[in-house]
């Protein structure tokens, strides 16, 4: 009989590594694993929650899993988000648990299917997650205000409401809803590049375009769905509306301002958070100023408390619509020492993102050296989270029982991640001693 306790940690990572490199016995083993999981052989042990006194690994992993029915079964994306909710949930936190991975996070593509309901025409790759087609985007300048609430009970919402229900029944946890936050919604329905025009030119045009977006589609998806889950959480995701990509002052003034106006008089404000703005170190950029060299002498001196100080504010302004957890992503370059002081300053647990390209297989030049490398990593990572755990207030269970990523958090694993640097870095994650709580 297949069991998940005969894949535990590492021995799952090991299958994995071999399905990865096409060995035929490796791929049986993986149909034999996949076919009593989808049976519901597993359920028992999707119910077993990570350890509450050590710290623990999340991952978002519905690629990976896509890639794996593909090659098992033929499952083409479509069918794979939208028909058989407990197929979806079972393999994702089988996957999960090949990896290794000990507190479950459910995910999808999210930015394309929180713009498929309101009739953006998308693509379905056979075997890689949907987008939504950039060539042909559904509002313009002229008809962005004529955008009607969708029906949240049919299509794409009722699917994700359908695997929300699998797993809760599946896990206990609390369901989590991942939608995309005003400004990221606007750059897939609007494009990208008329998008960053007008933050250009007409600023007051995008600010009203987010919050009619925020107001019309994303306010009333969240009030359904916290009249089925009143017990849930919204994780607003806007990666095309981070300092990196529009600056910080964009990113506070437009993103982050959106989100806010959105959650005003929501009795759920505080079970919204948006946790994935992306590059911080844009705020401590030096700007080039067109100044005379003695005019630049006398402010060169500045610059690293000014850098800082937009750093902080930059902070503030993310933990206004995050105030659940701080997080600190791979694409944030910051030193994570700054994101430890923070969390115990503000009293906030800490969570850690190892990024998709640092254990891209197609990336790596020396796989010898990104081995050191990701575990010297790995090792700074765990042990300033566990100072977090330590120093911070935390409930008993320390959070594990609820469905938000934590902890050091895979941000993305799909079929080219090279597991033997997550093996590496689940490495020092396990062998990490339990915490020593505050009296």
């Amino acid at each position: 009989m297949t069991k998940t306790e005969n894949y535990a940690y590492p021995s799952g990572l090991h299958l994995l590594t071999r399905w990865q490199a096409g060995e035929p016995d490796a791929k049986l083993e993986m149909a034999n694993v996949f076919n009593a999981a989808i049976a519901g052989a597993f359920d028992e042990n999707f119910a077993v929650l990570a350890p509450a006194n050590k710290v623990h690994s999340t991952a978002s992993v519905h690629m990976l899993t896509l890639s794996i029915l593909n090659d098992l079964y033929g499952t083409q994306s479509w069918d794979y988000y939208n028909t058989d909710p407990h197929r979806y949930v079972r393999t994702n936190l089988t996957v999960s648990r090949l990896l290794g991975i000990n507190k479950f996070y459910m995910t999808w593509a999210l930015y394309a299917l929180t713009c498929e309901p309101l009739g953006q025409k998308m693509m379905y790759p056979d075997k890689f997650p949907p987008g939504s087609d950039p060539d042909i985007t559904l509002i313009n300048k002229q008809n962005w205000h004529l955008l009607k609430t969708p029906n949240f009970t049919t299509g794409v919402p009722k699917a994700i409401d359908d695997i929300l229900r699998a797993t809760q029944e599946l896990t206990g946890a609390a369901p989590l809803l991942q939608i995309s936050a005003p400004y990221s919604l606007a750059a897939d329905i609007y494009g990208q590049e008329p998008l960053l025009a007008d933050i250009v030119n007409e600023p007051d045009t995008v600010n009203a375009l987010l919050d009619h977006l925020g107001d019309t589609v994303l306010a009333p998806w969240m009030d359904h769905f916290f009249s089925q889950f009143p017990d849930g959480w919204v994780e607003l995701s806007d990666a095309s509306g981070s300092p990196f990509f529009i600056g910080p002052e964009n990113c506070q003034n437009m993103s982050i301002r959106s989100i806010r106006h959105m959650l005003r008089h929501k009795p759920y404000a505080d079970r919204v958070f948006d946790n994935n703005y992306r590059g911080d170190f844009v705020a401590e950029a030096k700007k080039k100023v067109r100044a005379t060299r003695r005019r630049g002498a006398i402010n060169a001196g500045n610059g690293a408390s000014e850098g800082r100080s937009k750093l902080l504010e930059l902070t503030e302004a993310k933990v206004s619509v995050n105030p659940v957890f701080m997080m600190r992503l791979e694409s944030d370059k910051v030193d994570v020492s700054f994101y430890e002081a923070q969390a115990i300053q503000r009293n906030m647990p800490l969570t850690i993102g190892i990024g998709s390209p640092e254990i891209d297989r197609n990336s790596i030049e020396d796989l010898k050296a990104a081995k050191t490398e990701a575990a010297k990593m790995a090792r700074s990572y765990v042990a300033a989270i566990k100072r977090v755990c330590e120093t911070v207030d935390l409930p008993e269970d320390n959070h594990v029982a609820q469905s938000w990523p934590s902890h050091i958090y895979f941000e993305d694993v799909n079929g080219q991640s090279q597991f033997e640097l997550v093996e590496i870095i689940l490495n020092e994650v396990y062998k990490c001693t339990p915490f020593e709580r505050r009296s």
